[in-house]
């Protein structure tokens, strides 16, 4: 078993280890009958007493259920949500927001419900200039009917809320032509919007649950679905990555792809108009917020490859995701002469015209930033 194996595992089994003990205490102190301490000897096993059915059932019913309760917790630690013992199924427990930290208060404004089964947990951000939300389930099971109704008065976003389905023969036409395969856009979620031919819809997961969408239309108008998070596009797939490439569009991360990387996110709001040497504090820095709800990713990464589109707006988000992510780690590509006087300007442009191999050549060739 690898290191990185052992790192996976371990919590779970020491956390298992300590629910069992806790498990005794609280048995005994929830009105269960006492019963007596056995010997563990080989030479008195034979005479050992057996503990009552009833008992043996509900003490490993509540041990699968605290380890349960442990994995959610475990998930939710990756989102930046640290749970304290007050979680338990069935409660509300508010906690501080890992995405606001509060505001300038710093009040516990995450409330956290992790429901009775111990199948999924969600939670909600209640300050109204943050308001976010999201939930984790246990395994990939569908929710239970209590679970429903609680996602619904959520307003958990949905495919079916968004009415989305999949791309239709005008969209994979579309992309096509730009040499992006059907299974590419298979494996990114990439649909279209229900009755609506040429609005594609660029959906954002994080931990395999929606979180946003952005449509374009197929003649460049971008719009986001109303309470969209504020993240990179593909964060999934950079989850264990040590090293990721960050582009400026969805596009060119599923042109990425097709030359053979799929560690690849994209900013979601394409470049700003200008940079600045001058880093806010982090509370006032809106525009990247996006690169600071990622940080507990993004911190475990050694090698940051800067993909950005070759004009003065690209080159300023360059500037600007180095100056916050350490330009030590930053690499940045060198995108190819197109003729004696112009480049191309992005990874989907030399996609289409030098083909799959030539842009994973100009990716592994990038130079220190």
């Amino acid at each position: 078993m690898s290191a990185s194996s052992l790192c996976l595992y371990r919590p779970l089994i020491t956390a298992l280890f300590f629910s069992r003990r806790r498990l005794i205490s609280s048995s005994l102190s929830s009105g269960l009958p006492l019963v007596r301490v056995w010997s563990y000897s080989s030479s008195h096993s034979s005479n050992r007493p057996t503990p009552p059915p009833a008992i043996v059932e509900k003490m490993e019913e509540q041990t699968i259920g605290v380890a349960k309760v442990d994995t959610l917790k475990q998930k939710m630690e990756l989102l930046g949500i640290l749970c304290n013992d007050s979680c338990v199924p069935g409660r509300y427990t508010n906690l501080l927001c890992p995405k606001c930290n509060g505001g300038p208060s710093m009040e516990r404004s995450l409330s956290v419900h992790i429901v009775q089964k111990g199948d999924l947990a969600m939670w909600r951000c209640f300050r109204t200039d943050c308001s976010w939300g999201d939930q984790v389930y246990i395994d990939g099971r569908a929710a239970h009917n209590e679970v429903k109704k609680i996602v619904q008065f959520s307003g958990q976003m949905t495919e079916e809320s968004l009415r989305l389905e999949p791309p239709g023969e005008k969209i994979t036409a579309y992309f096509s032509e730009r040499m992006i395969s059907d299974e590419t856009l298979r494996r990114n979620a990439v649909m279209q919007r229900s009755g609506d031919k040429d609005i594609i819809a660029f959906t954002y997961k994080r931990n395999g649950l929606l979180v946003g969408c952005k449509f374009r239309s197929i003649e460049k108008r971008y719009w986001k679905a109303k309470g969209s998070e504020n993240t990179l596009y593909g964060i999934d797939d950079i989850n264990d990555a040590a090293e990721i490439i960050i582009v400026e569009g969805e596009i060119d991360k599923l042109s990425v792809e097709e030359a053979g990387f799929c560690n690849c996110v994209s900013v979601p709001d394409g470049a700003p108009g200008k940079s600045s040497n001058k880093l806010p504090p982090v509370e006032k820095d809106t525009r990247y917020q996006y690169l600071w709800s990622c940080k507990q990713h993004l911190d475990k990464v050694s090698r940051i490859i800067l993909a950005t589109d070759n004009d003065k707006p690209g080159q300023a988000l360059a500037r600007d995701i180095a100056l916050r992510l350490g330009t030590h780690r930053c690499w940045q590509v060198r995108w190819p002469k197109k003729d004696e006087s112009s480049y191309y300007k992005d990874a989907n442009e030399v996609l289409r015209h030098m083909g799959p191999d030539a842009l994973r050549k100009v990716i592994e060739n990038a130079k220190p930033y």
